[in-house]
């Protein structure tokens, strides 16, 4: 069987990270298989179209690398599949009435209020059944309101007796009573297809073989199944994953701030490193490695892997995992994205270049560059206590003695550089009967204004020059003294 998965996203507007879970998954199961991977547009609900969604939806599938062999604007593809377009040409109303002549459907003619009558409070709840009411209307009185233009909607007509079975690759089987089934609708009373129906048949007609999707449809899924048995076509493995919640176990929502692939991208996160984690939420390899590319991954995965249990979506996990993506991005690349963010930070250092490697072992995100080399620009506030160092067994006092004793070495010290910088202060700490850090430390808190720094003092020192280094040991003699 050559296996063949679907992407069937709604443009509703920004790419939930399940949605581009579903998009990865249905991906992998295809490419690992050597298959095909398709895009299908389902924009049958016109109420929440959402002005510029499609263009997310491209532009998302093209930053993941997730390309698709079949679907609207791919060259050679059989596309487009864009449902409102096919519900225009008449297919689901096609096989609708198919159902209905052969008595698995019928037109159901109720008013809203005749709707709203059936609806009933359960448990809290407000839920509505279906009464069969029209299944038994005659034929001519059918066909009079159809003459008479008289809205309309089509339902399935579920059997009331017996079970429905539906088996799923991650849950199992799951059996429903018939009768806790609704009669739900087909066709709308605007001619649109409802999502269940254009799925059961564009799935079917596009020689889908396994289907991806929340745990969230597993309630709808005997549906699915009574459509199929309707119509007497092949059911498509089901793979159900697993939901997505936030740290504390709350469903992953807008509210997050990070719910989105474009989030995450504002974030300052790779998309790779995005693909490479979302991978990772529901699903592990055997080796149970984390960092793996998209290649690495359609060679690992399987589906039969995934996990039943809710997948946390740890922000700080992400944050490491793109951490190790920068260290290993190569130099043009991660200067291209670097730079910019060194530029507007800092002015008053020449070697912008110097700066971001300086960054790149130290950043989770490039928007952490502003953080971390601020001080290059200005010396933030900061306590004197911060030259207490029980490790370096530094104090205030003997601080602020090493910083009056070096001020005029450095004074007379033309060589700025790391190398030659770093030699002079372990010479000038042995002649005066100091540790090396009892030297070190203070002459870069004094540069810095800051307890951790991406480099030593002498790295420091030279990127800043001897104008300003002077200028901030000076400013610190000062400020330890007051």
């Amino acid at each position: 069987m050559t296996v063949k998965t679907r992407f069937a996203p709604s443009p509703t507007g920004r790419m939930h990270v399940g949605n581009l879970r579903t998009a990865l998954y249905s991906y992998l199961i295809a490419k690992h298989a050597g298959g095909s991977f398709m895009l299908r547009i389902e924009d049958t609900d016109q109420e929440r179209f959402y002005e510029g969604a499609l263009d997310i939806i491209y532009k998302t599938l093209a930053h993941a690398g997730l390309d698709f062999d079949e679907g609207p604007d791919k060259d050679g593809g059989v596309g487009p599949y864009v449902q409102s377009e096919r519900c225009k040409a008449g297919i689901y109303m096609e096989y609708a009435k198919k159902l209905v002549e052969s008595g698995n459907a019928y037109y159901c003619f109720c008013t809203k209020e005749r709707l709203d009558s059936l609806k009933t409070v359960i448990a809290g709840k407000e839920i509505s059944v279906y009464d069969k009411h029209c299944l038994h209307l005659p034929k001519e009185e059918i066909e009079a309101n159809l003459a008479a233009g008289i809205p309309y909607v089509i339902r399935l007509n579920v059997p009331q007796e017996g079970t429905t079975t539906f088996t799923d690759e991650i849950y199992g089987d799951i059996t429903v009573e018939n009768k806790e089934l609704d009669d739900m609708i087909l066709i709308k009373s605007d001619g649109f297809p409802t999502y269940n129906f254009a799925n059961v048949v564009d799935d079917h007609l596009m020689g889908i073989t396994h289907v991806v999707r929340g745990n969230e449809y597993l309630s709808s899924s005997p549906k699915y199944n009574l459509l199929y048995q309707a119509f007497g076509w092949e059911v498509p493995t089901y793979v159900h994953c697993p939901l997505i919640t936030d740290e504390n176990h709350a469903k992953l929502s807008k509210r997050s701030g990070h719910s989105s692939f474009e989030d995450l991208l504002d974030l300052g996160i790779l998309p790779e490193a995005i693909v490479n984690y979302v991978a990772l939420l529901g699903w592990s390899p055997e080796g149970n490695e984390e960092i793996m590319s998209l290649k690495e991954l359609i060679e690992k995965f399987d589906y039969r892997k995934i996990n039943k249990s809710p997948a946390v979506f740890d922000m700080s996990k992400l944050r490491w995992m793109n951490g190790e993506y920068i260290k290993n991005m190569d130099e043009d690349r991660y200067l291209e994205m670097a730079l910019p963010y060194v530029e507007k930070t800092v002015t008053i250092v020449e070697d912008k270049k110097a700066l971001a490697d300086l960054a790149k072992s130290r950043i989770e995100t490039f928007r952490d560059i502003p953080e971390l080399l601020g001080f290059f620009e200005e010396v933030p506030e900061y306590d004197v206590s911060m030259y207490v160092h029980k490790k370096m067994k530094t104090t205030v006092e003997l601080s602020a003695e090493v910083l009056s004793k070096v001020l005029p070495v450095l004074e007379n010290w033309d060589d700025f550089s790391n190398d030659a910088l770093y030699q002079m202060l372990v010479a000038f700490a042995k002649e005066n009967g100091y540790k090396n850090g009892q030297v070190m430390w203070p002459v870069r808190t004094a540069v810095s204004g800051k307890a951790q720094t991406p480099g030593g003092a002498t790295q420091l020192m030279e990127l800043l020059g001897k104008e300003e280094s002077l200028k901030r040991i000076r400013a610190a003699i000062a400020k330890l003294e007051a």
